[in-house]
């Protein structure tokens, strides 16, 4: 009897597990939705901005501006985006596995860290040399946020503080997918002009000058803003997905253990059918 109340103890404890990770479940599917739709919205323009700026880069005077200029590869800043909090399956250790296999090619070279997230911030402080950490900026991701840290990237690579400077974050690409991204971020790639292609020049109304100080920093800025409205869509993407998987998982459980339970009571009930058969049988 001892061991059938252990077991119904058990699948209650399973229950309530049940309970929780389908209401996580649910939350994040929520979650999910409204960040999508703010990852969508974003995605054309930066792409756009991308496309110009790198078509830019490819045609413009180096001169013209810091942030074109080229200063070698021996000093490496890699940013690396993940959750502040867990229960979001491989989310987190995917991307770190990405960043160190990145990583793994750049031994040569100064390489610094620097973490956004709590859980990326937690490893990396522990095994590697962290420059920067930052924590708690995706419960509400905001625009202020990816401009402190474009700005903070900005300055050391204007002060050739930092060679090149790359960003590592997952890419939405399903509610049952995400993509690990490495993206140069500084110095920007200019776009490949094919062999015999002559570059067209462009005029600039106002001048180079005023336009790539205006359009190069704000560039920066919302690559850093679409990687983190990336990695938090992708991050509701994993987490609805796991608590699915533990919600089927307890529920299989629940089944093998009540199973179990069954069988623990009919061999106590034959058992005690057995002592009262053999009771009788002894009195006559």
């Amino acid at each position: 009897m001892a061991k059938t109340q252990d077991i119904k103890r058990r699948i209650r404890s399973v229950k309530n597990t049940m309970q929780l990770t389908r209401a996580m479940r649910m939350v994040a599917a929520a979650k999910l939705r409204r960040a999508q739709e703010r990852m969508m919205a974003a995605r054309p323009y930066v792409h756009g901005m991308t496309r110009v700026l790198r078509s830019l880069a490819a045609r413009a005077n180096p001169e013209e501006h810091p942030l074109l200029q080229e200063h070698g590869d021996k000093k490496v800043e890699i940013v690396v985006l993940t959750a502040d909090k867990g229960l979001c399956g491989a989310f987190n250790s995917g991307i770190i596995r990405t960043a160190e296999r990145f990583a793994e090619g750049l031994r040569n070279k100064e390489m610094t860290w620097n973490a956004v997230g709590k859980k990326g911030r937690d490893y990396f402080r522990r095994r590697y040399e962290l420059k920067r950490a930052r924590a708690d900026l995706f419960r509400t991701v905001e625009f202020d946020a990816a401009q402190e840290i474009s700005a903070d990237l900005i300055e050391r690579y204007v002060d050739q503080e930092l060679d090149q400077i790359y960003l590592v974050f997952n890419e939405f690409k399903s509610a049952i997918q995400a993509r690990p991204v490495v993206l140069q971020l500084l110095p920007i790639e200019p776009e490949e002009i094919a062999s015999g292609e002559v570059a067209d020049e462009y005029i600039y109304e106002p001048s180079a000058k005023e336009l790539f100080d205006e359009l190069l920093p704000k560039y920066i800025e919302n690559q850093v803003f679409q990687a983190m409205l990336e990695s938090v869509a992708a991050e509701h993407a994993a987490r609805m997905t796991a608590m699915e998987s533990a919600t089927n998982n307890a529920g299989e459980l629940i089944e093998s253990l009540t199973l179990t339970m069954n069988r623990v009571r009919q061999a106590s009930i034959t058992t005690e059918i057995i002592e009262v058969v053999s009771g009788a049988e002894a009195l006559n």
